[in-house]
């Protein structure tokens, strides 16, 4: 029983590891720039790294994982935001490694906006359809759904790691629920996390309106 409560957890904490946030209906008053907020828009692949644990909470325990990267694609109006790839390591739980795949990739549908607030963060980012299982001793848990997060420009000082200047996203309580597996699998589960992200080249990325 314990082992598929943990499964249960992990499962939900891969489904953390990638997520970011807006609204696509609002993403048109949005523009990504490459370099500083008045360089050139930018377009093109964009790379998720988790700062910090990935922390997942349910109802019948908690998890982390250590490494979470996802590549994916933007336009330069913020909107499609796209992930084609995920992975997920150093995850664990009172049962040790348990392995975590992105499953129904890409994840299409997601969007970010530039909409500041006073001394606190510049937009927010969505990453939709995002699912992701795990699976440890033979037995599987899957969640998906769409998780939002805070977004942040590099130099803003309110971003969760003052130390790294790139654009930052904070996932707070998001909520994510049970696609398939065991009844034993709780029907949600509660991530925590922050990302940086970078273009394709490491280049800085800016929201502006």
């Amino acid at each position: 029983m314990s082992r598929i409560r943990n499964l249960a957890v992990v499962g939900a904490a891969s489904v953390s590891a990638l997520a970011l946030a807006v609204s696509p209906a609002s993403a048109a008053t949005t523009t990504i720039h490459s370099g500083s907020i008045t360089g050139p828009a930018y377009s093109g692949a964009v790379v998720a790294t988790n700062l910090g644990d990935v922390s997942v909470t349910t109802s019948l325990s908690n998890a982390t994982c250590t490494s979470a990267i996802q590549n994916g694609t933007v336009n330069s109006d913020g909107s499609n935001l796209t992930v084609t790839s995920a992975t997920f390591s150093g995850c664990t739980s009172s049962l040790g490694a348990v392995t975590v795949t992105a499953q129904n990739l890409p994840w299409a549908g997601g969007s970010v906006v530039y909409s500041p607030t006073a001394g606190g963060a510049d937009g927010t980012l969505t990453v939709a359809n995002y699912t992701v299982g795990a699976t440890v001793f033979g037995l599987s848990c899957v969640y998906s759904g769409t998780l939002t997060g805070s977004g942040y420009n590099p130099d803003n000082p309110t971003r969760p790691d003052t130390s790294v200047a790139q654009s930052q996203a904070k996932i707070t309580n998001g909520v994510v629920s049970k696609k398939s597996g065991s009844f034993l699998c709780p029907a949600t589960a509660t991530v925590n996390a922050a990302y940086q992200l970078v273009g394709a080249g490491g280049e800085q990325l800016w929201a502006s309106s």
